[in-house]
């Protein structure tokens, strides 16, 4: 049997856009003819692929096949790449939380993207998360904070992301003048990601014993208007040392718990047998992060 290209086309761009409608709007097709090609596919396979909900998602079998169309895809354009008859650079669909992307992976990257004549696509999603979209086959490598590798993928340490809990000085001032102790923390807002991110509350609940709904609280999910948020003083919150150290030396940002920072760990996971040009990605990435984050505890 072999797969029909305009029915897995179809299927892929399902799952990434979420829709049929948005998936026959990048295909340029209508939701009924995307609909249809990826019946045709569930009938080829003989079982259901693709759940038909808002969003659009795979079924344990489409899981599967999109793990496949994923990895085979790179290697066809490896081997045209290496042929000569490959004029398009190719493109990995990369798993990584949001901190990662806002601080230090972009600078490793960029040169090794260029390097190896490559595009990249970003799935954001918290830490913990990201190893589920390489599961899902949404990405073909991730960043995340399993040590364990999945079935057929290899694992690398990275290092650690120190967190620190800050706040502006003025914030500090308002709600901190007599110590972060339970009591305060009680009555200041903090500024949270989103809700998978669990840095504040874990925090909180670990040092203060107060649990999610016991202090007032933001959401501000994106990388810079988080950071923003906390710089002017809607609340306070945890943060990476690559993003926050400048302002705590410049005076900006305060460390509210100085001896309480949290490490959090980040591997980079790959499929084991992918292309060269992943592989050498993947191996100069491990690198330059080791440069850059804590070392893992041995």
């Amino acid at each position: 049997m072999q797969i029909d290209p305009r029915r897995s086309a179809a299927f892929i761009a399902a799952v990434d856009t979420g829709s049929l409608e948005a998936a026959a709007a990048q295909l340029a097709l209508s939701p009924s003819a995307v609909s249809q090609r990826i019946s045709a596919l569930e009938q080829d396979f003989g079982t259901p692929l693709l759940v038909r909900s808002r969003p659009c998602r795979p079924t344990g079998p489409g899981t599967r096949l999109l793990q496949y169309l994923r990895r085979s895809s790179l290697l066809e354009s490896e081997f045209l790449a290496e042929m000569g008859t490959d004029e398009g650079l190719g493109r990995v669909a990369l798993a990584v939380n949001n901190d990662t992307l806002a601080t230090w992976l972009l600078p490793a990257l960029a040169p090794i993207l260029a390097r190896e004549g490559l595009l990249v696509e970003f799935v954001l999603d918290n830490q913990g998360h990201t190893f589920a979209l390489l599961e899902q086959g949404r990405a073909v490598a991730c960043v995340a904070g399993e040590a364990t590798p999945m079935h057929g993928c290899s694992v690398s340490p990275l290092g650690l992301m120190r967190y620190r809990m800050v706040a502006s000085r003025a914030f500090a001032q308002q709600y901190f003048a007599d110590g972060f102790n339970r009591e305060n923390a009680r009555r200041a807002p903090v500024v949270v990601f989103d809700r998978k991110d669990s840095l504040q509350s874990a925090f909180l609940l670990r040092h203060f014993g107060l649990p999610e709904g016991a202090y007032p609280f933001h959401y501000v999910p994106a990388s810079d208007p988080y950071v923003a948020a906390i710089r002017i003083g809607m609340g306070y919150g945890m943060l990476p040392m690559e993003q926050c150290g400048a302002m705590l030396e410049d005076g900006s940002l305060v460390d509210l718990a100085p001896e309480l920072t949290v490490d959090v760990p980040l591997y980079w996971h790959a499929w084991r047998i992918q292309p060269p040009r992943l592989e050498r990605m993947g191996a100069a990435l491990v690198a330059a992060a080791r440069e850059v984050l804590l070392p893992l505890p041995v």
